[in-house]
C-alpha cells in the first residue's frame, strides 16, 4: 500500500482545535465527566468498574461489553462484534481486509476523508457517487447502479453524514442493502450518529442486521460524545471477516483499554438517557443556529440536518467560503471548516460550503462573536 496522504480535517484540528475560543464545528456531542457518567451504572456495573485491573484485555474486546453492544442491534450476538480503538481504526481494518488492489469499491460523496483515502489507495478503483444538496443531499440508486462493475466489492456509506447531517430515505437505504445482498457486495455502512435523529422515524436500520455482508461502524466518540473512551466497534453476521481485521489489530491497538470497557459498557446499557440529552440539546442549538441564520439571509443559506450534530451551511458572501472561515477564525477565535477540507478525488464538492456543528453546549458565547465579525465587516 503507498504512503497515505494528509488527513486534512486532521491537520486542521491540529492547529485549530484546541487554540480557537468557540470551536463551532466539532462533530461529537457533548461529552460528560466520568462522575456523571457512573451515575448512570448499575450495581453490577459499579461493582466492575471498582473491580478493574489494569492487565490486557481480549483483542476481540471484553465478552461482557461485546454482548452489551450486540444487544443495540436485532438479529447479532457478541461473536458479530469485533472492537477497536476507535472508528478510524475498524474502518481501516475494515478496507484492508475487503480490497485489495484493483477491486472496485464506491463511496459516496462528500464524505469523512478516510472512507474514501483507505480505499484509493488501496484499489485505486473506486467510484464516486454524488450526495447533492438539490436532492436533499440523498443517494442517487440509478447513478450507484450505474457505478456499480461486476466486481464491484464494497460501497461504503454514512448516514446520518457527515458533514452534511443527511439521512437517507428509508425505502432508499433497504433498496441499497436490497441490491448490495442480490450482487454479493459488502455494504460498509458509518453509523456514528445513529441515535441523534431529530425525528425517530428517519432512524436507519442498521446494515448488520439487513444482510449477511452488512458491515456496521460504531463508535463512542459521536452520538455518545465520549470520544476519551477510544472505543468503537464493527458488527457483521460476515465472521471470516472479522477474523481477518482481528488479526490486523495485532499490529495495531493489540486490545483496547480495560477502564474504557467497562465505561463503554455503561454507556451503551444507559444509551437511551443519553441519546435523549443529546437530541434536547442539538434541538435547542438549531433553533439558535435558525435565528442567527435568519438574521442574514444575505450571508448564508441554512437547512436543518435530519440528524447527526454537524450541518453543511452554504456561505453566499463575495469573498469565498475559504476567506470567510480564515479570519473568523484568526480575528474572532471562530472555528468553522470550509469545503476544502472536504474536497474529494473522485467527484466535485460544493466549494460554497462550511460545517456547522450542533451537538456542543454554550454556543451562545461562538455565535455572538460571529455576530460581532459580521458587525465589524
Amino acid at each position: 500500500m503507498t504512503t497515505l496522504p494528509d488527513f486534512r480535517l486532521e491537520t486542521h484540528f491540529s492547529r485549530w482545535e484546541f487554540k480557537a475560543r468557540h470551536h463551532m464545528t466539532a462533530s461529537d456531542a457533548e461529552t460528560m465527566r466520568m462522575s456523571d457518567l457512573l451515575a448512570l451504572a448499575g450495581p453490577e456495573d459499579l461493582e466492575a468498574w471498582d473491580r478493574v485491573s489494569l492487565g490486557y484485555t481480549e483483542t476481540w474486546g471484553a465478552p461482557a461489553l461485546r454482548e452489551t453492544i450486540a444487544s443495540t442491534y436485532e438479529t447479532l450476538s457478541g461473536a458479530d462484534i469485533l472492537t477497536f480503538a476507535g472508528a478510524e481504526e475498524g474502518l481501516y481494518c475494515a478496507m484492508l481486509a475487503l480490497l485489495g488492489p484493483g477491486d472496485p469499491a464506491i463511496v459516496t460523496v462528500p464524505n469523512y476523508q478516510s472512507m474514501e483515502t483507505m480505499p484509493v489507495t488501496i484499489t485505486r478503483n473506486v467510484t464516486g457517487v454524488a450526495l447533492r444538496p438539490e436532492n436533499r443531499w440523498q443517494l442517487d440508486l440509478d447513478e450507484l447502479r450505474a457505478a456499480l462493475r461486476p466486481e464491484t466489492r464494497v460501497i461504503a456509506v454514512n448516514f446520518p453524514n457527515n458533514p452534511t447531517g443527511a439521512i437517507a430515505d428509508q425505502e432508499i437505504f433497504r433498496a441499497l442493502a436490497d441490491l448490495c445482498a442480490e450482487r454479493g457486495i459488502h455494504l460498509f455502512s458509518d453509523e456514528v450518529y445513529r441515535g441523534l435523529e431529530i425525528d425517530a422515524a428517519k432512524r436507519l436500520p442498521q446494515a448488520a442486521d439487513l444482510f449477511d455482508k452488512g458491515i456496521s461502524l460504531n463508535v463512542m466518540s459521536k452520538a455518545y460524545g465520549l470520544p476519551g473512551l477510544r472505543i468503537g466497534w464493527i458488527a457483521s453476521r460476515d465472521r471470516a471477516l472479522l477474523s481477518r481485521m482481528e488479526r490486523m489489530k495485532h499490529y495495531l491497538s493489540i486490545c483496547n483499554a480495560r477502564p474504557s470497557e467497562v465505561l463503554a459498557g455503561i454507556a451503551i446499557k444507559a444509551r437511551e438517557t443519553i441519546f435523549a440529552r443529546l437530541r434536547a440539546l442539538c434541538a435547542e442549538n438549531m433553533e439558535k443556529l435558525d435565528a442567527f441564520f435568519a438574521d442574514h439571509p444575505d450571508r448564508y443559506e441554512w437547512t436543518r440536518p435530519d440528524g447527526g450534530c454537524v450541518a453543511f451551511a452554504r456561505y453566499l458572501g463575495k469573498d469565498g467560503v475559504e476567506e470567510h472561515c480564515r479570519r473568523l477564525v484568526e480575528e474572532k477565535g471562530v472555528l468553522l471548516l470550509p469545503s476544502s477540507l472536504f474536497v474529494s478525488d473522485l467527484l466535485p464538492v460544493p466549494m460554497d460550503r462550511f460545517r456547522v456543528g450542533v451537538g456542543r453546549r454554550n454556543i451562545d458565547a461562538g455565535l455572538a462573536a460571529w455576530r460581532e465579525f459580521l458587525v465589524e465587516g
